[in-house]
């Protein structure tokens, strides 16, 4: 037992020299603290950006309706093609109303006859009237003839121009210019101006924007926008339902004059073109179509001074949003902050920091609030990793 003691504590002592024999660098040096990259918050110009939902709105919407019963005989147009003013759509039977005219203007032919003969009859009779057999009772009757055949001839002549408006309406033509869409009633069919639409238009290039903004919103764009120039002071931009920007902008062109009590909104409208994008076949494809969901993004035109710092340096919790500064000898402090619109890679500062605070940008998960730590500039800073809605 007494060897087993004795072997016993020559193991003990055999790490001990070892460590006296080895050099220092060959020891664990205690860990230091963690490195992170920090960001100094400043006021960069910023192009103040708002985001709404809207929809896409046609300026001109027309549904074709028959306005005379015929029967259907042809189709003119491709469904979803897209038409002109003026262009022929639909032509319905055309010969009982061509038949009818014909009617018409022999009926305007035999009244213009009777009027010719009653002038005559009434020349004779005022001609006689000096004589032994004029008579003053036969001229007021041929007068009264006369008067009585050119209201006769009137009316032809309005019956006429009916049958010609009839005849006309059986050529259904566009009159505006836009995409058609499906037709609702088939050739053969009997159309008649309560058979409803038979197929709808809607206008394509420029498109409205609608969208509704709460009360306050609207009250704070106006305070911001109305000294600057007002409509002329912003620009609309669309992001797509696939996320992706649109390539146009439009401008503001109408506030609605009601604010809707149910929701407490008002709507606002912008105008933006909608060019072609494929003119390929007989379907014209452009990128906005009518009733299409989109989010609307209103830019001020000029930038603003705006305190900003990067977007990765924002975290939240139950309680808002916060970011890590450096504190006093280094160590990690929880700032709270208020954040402004978000432009992209970065968030403006409402309240909560100041210009020149160190904000750690780089490392946020090796941060502890506390805790000293390693500071060195961040690779990226708001200077050199600008969102598009910055301006140098």
């Amino acid at each position: 037992m007494l060897r087993d003691f004795r072997r016993f504590q020559k193991l003990l002592v055999f790490p001990a020299l070892l460590a006296a024999v080895l050099p220092a660098s060959a020891q664990r040096a205690p860990p230091g603290p963690p490195a992170v990259g920090v960001t100094k918050a400043e006021a960069l110009p910023i192009k103040e950006t708002s985001s709404f939902v809207g929809r896409i709105q046609a300026p001109s919407r027309v549904d074709l309706v028959a306005r005379v019963t015929a029967f259907l005989q042809e189709q003119k147009f491709v469904e979803g093609a897209e038409v002109k003013p003026g262009d022929l759509l639909y032509q319905l039977e055309r010969g009982p109303f061509a038949a009818d005219l014909a009617a018409k203007q022999a009926v305007v032919a035999q009244t213009q006859a009777q009027l010719t003969l009653s002038a005559l009859t009434l020349g004779r009779s005022e001609s006689l009237l000096g004589g032994p057999a004029g008579q003053q009772s036969t001229v007021d009757a041929a007068r009264a003839t006369q008067l009585s055949n050119q209201a006769l001839l009137a009316q032809a002549q309005a019956q006429l121009d009916a049958s010609k408006i009839n005849l006309d309406y059986t050529e259904i033509r566009s009159p505006i210019a836009g995409k058609i869409g499906r037709t609702s009633v088939t050739i053969g069919n009997v159309v008649s101006p309560s058979s409803g639409a038979l197929a709808t238009i809607v206008s394509q290039d420029p498109m409205y924007v609608v969208f509704p903004i709460s009360e306050r919103t609207a009250v704070e764009l106006r305070q911001k926008y109305v000294p600057e120039g007002g409509f002329k002071a912003v620009v609309i931009q669309l992001k797509l339902p696939d996320g992706r920007m649109y390539s146009q902008t439009g401008h503001l062109d109408f506030v609605d004059n009601t604010i809707a009590q149910n929701t407490d909104t008002i709507t606002l409208r912008g105008t933006i073109a909608n060019p072609v994008i494929d003119a390929g076949g007989a379907n014209t494809l452009r990128e906005l179509t009518d009733g299409e969901f989109v989010n609307v993004i209103i830019e001020g035109v000029q930038p603003v001074k705006l305190l900003a710092i990067p977007r990765a340096a924002v975290l939240s919790d139950q309680q808002g949003n916060f970011v890590y500064t450096l504190g006093a000898d280094n160590k990690v402090v929880v700032t709270r902050v208020a954040l402004g619109e978000d432009s992209g890679a970065l968030a403006t500062v409402v309240s909560g920091l100041k210009s020149g605070d160190l904000v750690i940008t780089e490392g946020v998960q090796r941060a502890r609030p506390g805790q000293a730590v390693n500071p060195a500039p961040a690779a990226s800073s708001p200077t050199a990793s600008k969102p598009a809605g910055a301006t140098p």
